[in-house]
C-alpha cells in the first residue's frame, strides 16, 4: 500500500458517518424552515420588527432545546427496541437453538453459501452466542446498539445545527426594516437550504445541483405556509 492509496482512502474518498449527517441537516433544516415560517407569519401580520425578532427568537430556542430532546429520547427508544429484541433472541437461543440455528443457516444460503463452507460458517457462528446474537441482530433484524454517549452526541449536534439553522433568517431583522427583511430572510434561508442539499449529494450521491433545488424547494414551500397564516391575521 503506497501514501497515495491512503490519502485516497482517508481525505480524497472517505466514509462518512450517515447518523452524524442526518443530525446536521434534520436539525439545520428544520430550525431553519420553521423560524422562517415564524418570522414571515408574524412580519406579514404586523410589520413591527420587535415582535418579530422576539417571536424568532422564542421559536428558535424552544425548537432548539425541542429538537435537541426529541433526538435523544428517539435514539433511547432504538436502544430500548434493540436491548427488548437481543433479549427475545437469547431466550430463543435456549428455547429453540434448532430453529435459531436454521435461521443462521437460512440467513447466509440467500448470500450464495452452499455446502461444506455453510456448514463451517454457521457452526463458527452459534459456537460463540454473543457472535451469534449479533450476527441475528444485525443481519435478521437489521438493528443496531445505540449507547448513551451516542444518544447525547446526537441530541447535541441536532440541537446545535437547529439553533444555527434558526438564526439565519433572523440575522436581515437586526439591520434592516421588516419589509426588505422579509425579502432577505427568504434569500438567505434558500442559499442556506441549496447549500446543505448540495452537500448532502456531495457525501452521498446524486446531482448537487438537483439535491439543492430540492431541499431549497421544500423548506421555502414549508415556510410559505407561516407567510400565509400571517397574510390571513394581518393587522396592518
Amino acid at each position: 500500500m503506497t501514501g497515495s492509496d491512503v490519502d485516497f482512502h482517508l481525505r480524497v474518498d472517505p466514509h462518512r458517518n450517515g447518523s452524524q449527517l442526518s443530525d446536521v441537516i434534520l436539525g439545520g433544516q428544520d430550525g431553519l424552515v420553521n423560524v422562517l415560517g415564524v418570522i414571515l407569519g408574524v412580519a406579514e401580520a404586523t410589520a413591527d420588527a420587535r415582535i418579530v425578532l422576539a417571536a424568532g427568537v422564542a421559536a428558535a430556542l424552544a425548537e432548539s432545546v425541542s429538537m435537541a430532546a426529541v433526538a435523544y429520547t428517539t435514539r433511547r427508544a432504538d436502544q430500548a427496541l434493540y436491548e427488548s429484541e437481543a433479549a427475545r433472541e437469547r431466550r430463543h437461543f435456549e428455547r429453540v437453538p434448532a430453529l435459531e440455528t436454521e435461521e443462521v443457516r437460512d440467513l447466509y444460503r440467500k448470500k450464495g453459501f452452499d455446502g461444506a463452507l455453510l456448514d463451517q460458517i454457521v457452526t463458527t457462528i452459534t459456537a460463540n452466542k454473543d457472535v451469534w446474537l449479533a450476527v441475528m441482530m444485525a443481519e435478521e433484524l437489521h438493528l443496531a446498539p445505540v449507547d448513551r454517549r451516542r444518544a447525547i452526541r446526537s441530541a447535541a449536534v441536532v440541537g446545535v445545527s437547529a439553533l444555527i439553522g434558526s438564526a439565519l433568517p433572523l440575522l436581515p431583522f437586526l439591520v434592516c426594516g421588516v419589509a426588505l427583511s422579509m425579502w432577505l430572510a427568504v434569500g438567505v434561508a434558500a442559499v442556506a437550504l441549496f447549500v446543505a442539499g448540495a452537500y448532502k449529494s456531495r457525501c452521498t450521491i446524486g446531482s448537487w445541483i438537483g439535491s439543492g433545488l430540492e431541499m431549497t424547494g421544500i423548506g421555502l414551500a414549508a415556510a410559505a405556509v407561516g407567510w400565509l397564516v400571517g397574510w390571513g391575521f394581518r393587522v396592518r
